[in-house]
């Protein structure tokens, strides 16, 4: 795609699953790729996939919950590759449960994770894309924001309010040529949905229930969401801001 090749780009959560894909995916475009992940194993095992392929990265370990943590892993970072071009928000977590059954305790970590993570990550960042005049944000957020999901209250109220919070930053720096989108994925194949599955016939009955109920009849993969990110940060998507975009096999529809 245009106008990703030399690009660095900051990924988090890329230790497996889509970050992981994604991460991947830039490096064969041509870019450079930083990660921020807690797994800095993982992460690391990222980089060196990224080396195989001929590419360049980096890892550090980060919490994105913690403003100081993402300042000082950023600033590594940028200090060994160069400044950002490329932010792309990855990483979340959760643990399904009925809302009433859990307490505060656990929401203030799905919030601090899914929502303040981000919220950090634009700060640290794109203060410095507006600086230079210009840059490409994709936040991944999910259906679950659009639509809700049984057992992911706060959760999905996460993922809303990052849908929310990009559209309001699109609007702001619009003018200051930096791009901000939503990618949101449906049901996928990772080590979080795997999280959520009950053992044994529970958990089969689970998974073949979502497939039934996605018009492609699968669950997603991770390599199915790498190239609508990659796109909405290429120079191929330089007039789209501030959108939504669902890849769920057709589970969620609107328009």
């Amino acid at each position: 795609m245009r106008g990703i090749s030399g690009k660095n780009v900051l990924i988090t959560g890329a230790a497996s699953g889509i970050g992981r894909a994604t991460a991947l995916r830039f490096a064969q475009e041509g870019a450079n790729v930083g990660i921020l992940d807690l797994d800095l194993e993982g992460a690391q095992e990222t980089v060196a996939q990224i080396k195989a392929l001929g590419g360049s990265g980096g890892a550090e370990q980060a919490d994105i919950s913690d403003h100081a943590s993402v300042q000082s892993a950023v600033a590594v970072l940028e200090g060994e590759m160069g400044a950002f071009d490329v932010l792309v928000n990855n990483a979340g977590w959760d643990k399904a449960a009925p809302f009433l059954q859990t307490e505060p305790e656990l929401w203030q970590k799905i919030v601090a994770i899914n929502l303040m993570g981000p919220v950090n990550l634009h700060h640290v960042v794109v203060a410095g894309m507006v600086e230079r005049g210009g840059g490409k944000v994709v936040n991944v957020a999910s259906d679950a924001g659009r639509v809700g999901s049984s057992g992911e209250a706060v959760y999905s109220a996460c993922k809303g309010g990052i849908i929310s919070f990009g559209k309001t930053l699109a609007r702001e720096l619009a003018r200051s040529n930096v791009q901000i989108n939503t990618v949101c994925p449906g049901p996928t194949d990772t080590p979080l949905l795997a999280s959520f599955k009950p053992e044994g016939e529970a958990g089969d009955k689970l998974i073949a229930g979502l497939q039934r109920a996605i018009p492609m009849r699968r669950l997603g993969q991770p390599e199915d969401y790498p190239g609508m990110i990659v796109f909405l940060a290429s120079a191929d998507a330089d007039y789209i801001t501030g959108q939504t975009i669902s890849v769920s096999g057709g589970l969620t529809m609107h328009g």
